[in-house]
């Protein structure tokens, strides 16, 4: 992917947060002209040694209301992109598209009482971004965030998790919000064990909930790697849950960066 210099932005890097071995956050300054809907991604790029620059696209972490850009991230060993970005140190330069991108935000659906968040290790970014937006909490009865990772360290943003219900402009809807963690390859405290989609199909995470996932109530925003969005799809697709449309409502929506 190739960017002129009049379609992104150069910012700085304010923070970078190593969380585990593989996992880390940044945070960069941001553009007064850069416009971002909850839940939208950017792509951004890092400068090699050579000149070139790499592109990946990433969701934002942070609110629109926000001063500055957050990212969560995965090193990939070996990875173009991940390589570079994790060397990067405060002060370094990032650069950012113009432009926001991408269908996974809460108008996606037209109606619905629960709205369940689905996320895999750095796929829970564009649902903390969303549970920082005011809109959805008035939307929805009740918001359902299940975030599940390998280990229990890799369960990021924890305290950002905790403290959503404590904001003034949140604290009235508290009783809406649930937080369902899932760890898979081991046992961890407060947290169930098992794939999402292992935990949909026994009944366990409807039961941790305390309601029902069914299309008739149940509106799903899903975002982690590909396959688990497939599988997540299809274990839905057998309860007659649909991929959300345009012009054809549904119960399902999920991003594609790839």
């Amino acid at each position: 992917m190739t960017a002129s210099a009049e379609n992104f932005t150069r910012q700085t890097l304010l923070q970078v947060q190593p969380l585990t071995p593989s996992l880390f956050t940044l945070r960069t300054t941001r553009d007064a002209g850069f416009r971002f809907r909850a839940g939208q991604f950017a792509r951004l790029g890092v400068a090699k040694a050579d000149g070139s620059v790499v592109w990946r696209a990433y969701s934002m972490v942070s609110s629109p209301h926000d001063e500055f850009l957050e990212f969560f991230s995965i090193v990939v060993p070996g990875g173009e992109f991940t390589s570079e970005l994790s060397r990067l140190c405060e002060g370094d330069t990032l650069l950012v598209d113009r432009q926001a991108f991408g269908y996974l935000v809460p108008d996606r659906f037209s109606d619905g009482r629960d709205l369940w968040l689905l996320a895999t290790g750095t796929g829970v970014a564009p649902f903390l971004s969303i549970l920082q937006d005011f809109d959805v909490w008035e939307k929805f009865e009740r918001i359902i965030l299940v975030y599940s990772a390998r280990e229990g360290r890799e369960l990021a943003y924890q305290p950002l998790i905790a403290e959503l219900t404590q904001r003034e402009y949140l604290a009235e809807y508290a009783h809406k919000f649930q937080y369902i963690p899932t760890v898979t390859r081991e046992q961890y405290p407060g947290a169930l064990n098992g794939r999402i989609t292992a935990l949909i199909e026994s009944g366990e995470l409807e039961r941790a909930a305390g309601c029902t996932l069914a299309p008739e109530h149940s509106r799903v925003m899903i975002c982690g790697n590909p396959q688990m969005i497939d599988d997540t799809r299809r274990v839905l697709k057998a309860r007659d849950m649909r991929l959300a449309l345009t012009r054809k409502p549904g119960q399902i929506a999920v991003e594609n960066y790839w």
